[in-house]
């Protein structure tokens, strides 16, 4: 640690909080109240105790920040030209970086993850403003060839207002992710991010405006999915909506977004697969499955919350998984631990409830299977890390997303039963493949269905490939150049010569 990061994290670690946290709005390129002047805490999962408060919006605030984009929208953000938006972007890229202390820190403190991961995540949120900052004066439209008398051509045109919806387990990174190419294609937005996890987007909202970027091209208002988020997706003010979060709630979304047409991109949750074949590198595979369940106390849509396992190697393999996992440490994120906290205890309690009835069922719980606290103080919100094997496919556990740190382990007798219990629930997000044989690898992958197939190394890949899921998990591709099409309109222009 750089000397500044250890100043914070033992002043967080001292106090239970860190200075200069955003406490109000972002609206209109600067910071205000909420309308009615309510607050709400803001708590860390690592000790259950609320260490912030932010402002607590509603309806009015929300339509502060859209009369703020749609101003924006056709104000001076409208002229700038995309090389000058790709240097705005490049330069929040490097104020990002330098910040990343404190987005960092604060980031561990309203997520719960180890600041490690949290230091990814906002390496992750600088790296995606320098890609997109390349991509601005590149994303162009083509000729059409319709012959001697004609002249056709498309163009790529801001979809316009954009609402965000954040979810807690990824705050920064989430947001980032659709607010980099959104600024990008030239669009505004209003973020809600998670009532459990604002402070890193009102951080970026200050950052941003560091590096230049005009009043009301991005917004965040800070509330409850009820008060803020409902109000949001349901305006007629929004072009177009990006949600990241449960089923059920993107159900209610896109039934919101109906009245209006308001066009979407939904990204739902998971529940998906690591493949893990006899041939494979078991020490590397073995590294791949508890990175993949384990890493942000399994709270990731994309997580590898299935192991499905060749059945000749199931028993060695599986005794290897448990005895690494039982040595993960758990604790507070701000210390040198494997594992932080769950968010909530509405989620500790979710997560139990699953391994209860499971084990009531007669699975065999191999390891942990119990909420616990940091060692050290006794507080917060944690689950042991657990695995429950032998699964069959129809099983509880396979089928519903628990979001936390839970592994399911599945036995296959062949790799066409493999194929089948990966597809076997109603998720498609994501999949892993373990295998030396690339060319078996490339044959399974096409027939898994999941927006992104890793091989050999779980969550590989970067902003640069397109993430989404089919099916229950979504639709609509986030990251790469593929995410630009979804904050654009396309146009095309045909004249007779």
């Amino acid at each position: 640690m750089n000397v500044a990061l250890v100043h914070l994290v033992n002043e967080a670690r001292r106090t239970g909080s860190i200075a200069d946290l955003p406490e109000q709005h972002w609206i209109d390129g600067r910071s205000v109240p909420s309308v009615s002047g309510r607050r709400m805490e803001t708590i860390d999962p690592g000790t259950g105790k609320a260490f912030a408060s932010v402002a607590a919006g509603n309806a009015l605030d929300v339509d502060l920040a859209i009369g703020a984009a749609r101003t924006a929208l056709s104000g001076p953000w409208s002229k700038i030209v995309p090389a000058e938006r790709g240097r705005l972007l490049s330069r929040a890229s490097a104020l990002i970086r330098a910040h990343a202390d404190h987005l960092a820190v604060a980031e561990t403190l309203h997520a719960g993850k180890r600041l490690v991961e949290a230091q990814g995540d906002v390496g992750g949120a600088a790296r995606a403003f320098e890609y997109y900052a390349g991509a601005c004066d590149k994303f162009q439209g083509s000729s059409i060839p319709l012959g001697p008398d004609y002249i056709s051509y498309t163009r790529h045109e801001p979809i316009g207002v954009v609402a965000q919806i954040v979810p807690w387990n990824y705050p920064i990174s989430t947001l980032v992710r659709g607010l980099a190419p959104a600024l990008a294609a030239g669009c505004v937005v209003v973020a809600k991010p998670a009532d459990q996890t604002p402070l890193t987007a009102l951080m970026l909202g200050k950052i941003l405006a560091e590096a230049g970027l005009p009043p009301g091209v991005f917004n965040v208002v800070t509330g409850t999915g009820a008060d803020v988020g409902a109000p949001l997706v349901a305006h007629p003010g929004i072009d177009h909506i990006t949600f990241t979060g449960s089923v059920a709630t993107g159900i209610n979304v896109m039934q919101s977004a109906a009245p209006n047409v308001t066009r979407l991109a939904l990204e739902l949750g998971g529940k998906s697969p690591v493949v893990v074949l006899a041939d494979a590198d078991l020490d590397a595979a073995i590294d791949g499955v508890i990175g993949a369940i384990f890493e942000n106390a399994g709270q990731i849509c994309s997580a590898g919350s299935r192991l499905i396992v060749e059945r000749q190697i199931h028993a060695s393999f599986v005794s290897k998984l448990v005895e690494r996992t039982r040595a993960l440490r758990v604790g507070h994120g701000l210390r040198a631990v494997d594992m932080g906290p769950v968010n909530s205890p509405a989620q500790l309690a979710r997560i139990g409830g699953f391994v209860e009835r499971a084990r009531a069922r007669g699975v065999e719980v191999l390891c942990g299977g119990q909420s616990t606290a940091d060692p050290e103080t006794g507080l917060g919100w944690f689950y042991e890390p657990t695995i429950l094997d032998g699964l069959a496919p129809n099983d509880e556990a396979v089928q519903c997303e628990i979001f936390g740190p839970v592994l399911c382990v599945q036995i296959a007798d062949t790799v066409e039963h493999a194929i089948s219990l990966a597809n076997g629930t109603d998720y498609a997000l994501a999949a892993g493949i373990y295998t030396r044989d690339l060319s078996n690898a490339h044959r399974i992958a096409a027939s898994l269905d999941a927006g992104q197939v890793y091989i050999n190394e779980f969550f590989a890949g970067g902003i640069e490939t397109p993430f989404g899921g089919n099916r229950a998990s979504g639709f609509g591709r986030a990251k790469g150049l593929e995410a630009l099409m979804s904050f654009s309109k396309l146009k095309s222009v045909t004249a007779r010569l």
